[in-house]
């Protein structure tokens, strides 16, 4: 018999491939979303949905009170904008930072762990070889603080109410669900351009890299860190209780936007060429993290071939979001 377990943001992207694992391992899925960019039709039928807003604690609160002891609140709700967290850093705090704090307070009502889905290149910053888990934090963006600041609240609350938390800093995740909006969703716009037969719209000389990884080795990545927190497994990693597990979860390979565009027309068999424009001021140029940690510690992989996952991707924007 399965586990009752909450998913924050599980109407969005990440969320709701998670949601859907945990439903098929039996779980009973309680959803959490405001609907601020996810989407309802994305939620399990046997998952029970609940709208409503992370960063409100009383709210979440009296959630966790109605529907009972929870065993897991699996964290994904987020602003994930690093553009928006520029121009409104406050807003940003209240979801990110505020959030977590509120989903901290719920779970601590029937000592429930937190396995928080935090950020590998917002918070390492700028890199000239894969980042580990020890590598010095230079998050270049308030989404990035604001996500790096969730981390030190899970870790104060690990030393202060003994909750048994896990973090996991996501690469660049892509696949079948991802918003095709915003600058998150690079391969989801690449996708389109592919299907519309237009040329790749590419920032500067193409050549900054990032670390692209499939979300269905990062939802297996997130259930694996959170089964060792529960059973105990990664309490050698606790320090008697003064720091929580971290997890990178990445390829380790650095993809150039030109590699990326180019594995997508290869993928679909298309020759849209590209456009190139001035390039983002302030953009990171290299991000991409080494995950053998997560490898070893938690048994998982992170293999799906790049074109294969960008065919799925491509497949999936064609005959859902323009059936």
């Amino acid at each position: 018999m399965g586990e009752r377990v909450v998913v924050t943001g599980g109407a969005g992207f990440i969320g709701s491939h998670l949601a859907d694992a945990l439903v098929s391992r039996g779980d009973e899925v309680h959803v959490v979303d405001n609907l601020a960019t996810g989407r309802r039709e994305q939620v399990p039928e046997d998952a029970t949905f609940h709208e409503l807003d992370v960063s409100d604690v009383d709210a979440l609160g009296e959630l966790a009170d109605r529907i009972g002891p929870v065993a897991r609140w699996y964290h994904l709700a987020a602003q994930a904008d690093v553009r928006v967290s520029v121009e409104d850093p406050a807003f940003d705090a209240k979801v990110n930072v505020i959030g977590t704090i509120s989903v901290l307070a719920a779970a601590r009502r029937h000592g429930a762990l937190v396995a928080f889905a935090s950020t590998g290149g917002a918070i390492y910053g700028e890199v000239v070889e894969p980042a580990d888990e020890s590598t010095p934090m230079h998050p270049p963006s308030p989404y990035g603080a604001a996500k790096l600041a969730g981390e030190v609240f899970l870790a104060q609350d690990s030393r202060l109410n003994g909750g048994a938390h896990t973090v996991m800093r996501y690469a660049n995740v892509y696949g079948p669900r991802q918003d095709p909006h915003g600058e998150a969703g690079v391969v989801a716009i690449f996708a389109g351009r592919v299907l519309d037969g237009r040329p790749a719209r590419i920032f500067g000389d193409g050549e900054q890299t990032r670390d692209y990884v499939y979300v269905g080795d990062v939802v297996a990545a997130t259930i694996a860190a959170a089964d060792a927190a529960a059973s105990g497994a990664d309490a050698d990693l606790r320090s008697g209780g003064a720091t929580v597990p971290v997890y990178n979860v990445g390829t380790g390979r650095m993809t150039s936007v030109l590699e990326l565009w180019d594995a997508m027309e290869r993928a679909y068999g298309s020759t849209n060429g590209r456009e190139f424009e001035p390039r983002r001021e302030g953009e990171i140029l290299n991000s991409v993290l080494d995950a053998s940690f997560a490898r070893e510690r938690l048994g998982v992989t992170f293999d799906t071939p790049l074109e294969d996952g960008l065919l799925a991707t491509i497949e999936w924007l064609g005959g859902t979001v323009r059936a």
